[in-house]
Parts: C-alpha cells; sequence; structure tokens
C-alpha cells in the first residue's frame, strides 16, 4: 500500500479514486477550501488525521479510520460508501453517514445533527454520541455500551438490537419495527409510539405518555419511573416492577405491575381487551 504521511492538503479531490493507501498524520484544511477529499476510493488506513473540509469520503469502500478528528466544517463526511470501521474518532459533522452500508463505530465521540439517516448494518459499541434523528430510517442495527443523547432518535428504524447502553432522548422509536433493548437506561418523554414489535427487557424506562399507539409491544421486567398516561391504544404485554403512574386506554394485552397510580378510561375510548394486575391488591 502506499503510504502518505504529514501532508496538507487543500484543493479539491486531492486523493481521489486512491486505491490501497495509507494515510498518517494528515490535514485536510487550507485557503483553497477543497471538497472531497478521497472521492471514489478504495481500501483506505487512515490514521491520525484531521479533516476541516466538506464530504472527504462519498462513494467509498473499505476504509478503516482511526483516531482521526472530523471538525464542523468537514459537513457530511461519509455518504453512499460501504465497508467502513471507524475507531477512536472524534467527529463535529453534521449529517455524518448517509446511505452506507456495513459501518463499525468503536468508542468514538461523536457530534452530528442528523446522523446515520437510511444506512444498513450498522454496529455501534461503547462512546458517546449526540444527535438528532439519529439513525432515521435506518435496518439492521446493533449498539452496546453507548451513551446516546438528543431528540427524535431511532424513529422509522427495523432490525435493531440495542445492549447496555443509556439513551437520553425524545420520541424515540418513532414507527420502529423489530427493536429489542436489552438492560438499557431510556429516558425521555412519548417512547416508542406507532411501533411494531418493540421489545423492552430488563430496562428503567422514564417520561411522560410513554408506549403509546404500540402494536405486539413486550415490557419485560422493566421499571417505569415518572411514566404518566403510558400505553394509549398500545397492545402490549407488560411486566413492570414497582409502580406506573397511570395507564389510559390501553387496547388489548396484559399489564402488570406492584403498583398502578391511576387507571384511565376516558369516555373517547376505544373498545379494549385489556387485562390490568396489580400485584400488591393480589397480595
Amino acid at each position: 500500500m502506499k503510504k502518505i504521511i504529514n501532508q496538507t492538503y487543500d484543493e479539491e479531490r486531492a486523493l481521489y479514486a486512491s486505491d490501497g493507501v495509507i494515510c498518517e498524520d494528515c490535514t485536510f484544511a487550507g485557503p483553497a477550501d477543497g471538497e472531497s477529499a478521497f472521492k471514489e476510493s478504495k481500501n483506505l488506513i487512515v490514521r491520525r488525521c484531521d479533516f476541516k473540509l466538506r464530504y472527504p469520503f462519498w462513494h467509498d469502500t473499505n476504509a478503516q479510520i482511526e483516531d482521526s478528528a472530523f471538525a464542523a466544517t468537514s459537513r457530511a463526511p461519509f455518504w453512499y460508501s460501504d465497508h467502513i470501521v471507524m475507531q477512536d474518532c472524534r467527529m463535529e459533522s453534521v449529517k455524518a453517514f448517509r446511505e452506507c452500508r456495513d459501518v463499525f463505530l468503536k468508542n468514538c465521540n461523536i457530534s452530528s445533527e442528523e446522523f446515520g439517516w437510511r444506512c444498513h448494518d450498522v454496529k455501534i459499541v461503547g462512546g458517546d454520541l449526540t444527535s438528532s434523528y439519529f439513525l432515521f430510517g435506518s435496518e439492521g442495527i446493533t449498539m452496546e455500551g453507548a451513551h446516546f443523547g438528543g431528540k427524535y432518535s431511532f424513529q422509522y428504524v427495523k432490525n435493531v438490537e440495542i445492549r447496555n447502553c443509556v439513551l437520553d432522548t425524545k420520541d424515540a422509536f418513532w414507527h420502529a419495527e423489530n427493536v429489542t433493548v436489552y438492560d438499557s437506561v431510556v429516558k425521555g418523554e412519548y417512547l416508542g409510539w406507532y411501533s411494531k414489535n418493540l421489545r423492552l427487557v430488563r430496562c428503567q424506562i422514564s417520561g411522560t405518555q410513554p408506549l403509546c399507539y404500540a402494536e405486539n409491544l413486550v415490557l419485560e421486567d422493566c421499571t417505569m419511573d415518572g411514566c404518566d398516561l403510558s400505553f394509549e391504544y398500545a397492545s402490549v404485554t407488560a411486566d413492570v416492577r414497582g409502580e406506573i403512574l397511570s395507564v389510559k386506554n390501553p387496547a388489548s394485552g396484559t399489564i402488570t405491575a406492584d403498583r398502578i397510580g391511576e387507571i384511565l378510561f376516558d369516555a373517547y375510548r376505544r373498545d379494549t381487551e385489556c387485562t390490568i394486575v396489580e400485584r400488591e391488591k393480589q397480595a
């Protein structure tokens, strides 16, 4: 492989269509303000580089990026690319990763609005991620040991498995399908509306009006802190430890908790076939 070390590039398409390149300790910045440094490239290893220009990795295949930094000025750095590995990187670029396939992120610190749209086969291990509309419309996602913060996450996603994460987010998992979350903290209002086949296992759930209009919703051995007006028009099988503040107009299934503060059926409710069980009242 060709090695490029300690260089600075600012021209348009500086390393366009590269094949088999190791790029180390380079900077992509300067007065020419050129875009698309590695566009249409393949078989790249990039280490300890500093990216400050737009669109560096578009239409690329087989790229390994390590210990590198992407400034806010390097907007939309990865689009239409596949087989991307990124490890120990720092990113402030908006709209990072769009319509990419086979992406592996490990221990990255990422702050990127509209991150990961319409991607396929994304694996995230560790790291701290901040975004709005995180992974919108993406499919085939695994996520483990990460901390995420931001609004409107995981909307319209499909086929997702999440383990041991902290998700501090609002309007998460709207219209999501086939999602399982294990052993995680899930904080934020309006969780999981209009979802299908959402399963939460040993999770700590908090926030107002969660899990409404959900289809085939399952909660196993979860807690619900500050969760009022829960499960409206949802088909649900829920086993909750501790208290649910209130349950409103569930559509069908079974809801079991130690305590339920209020069970609300208003005049406008649809027909319901939901069984609600309070363990403390049965003791």
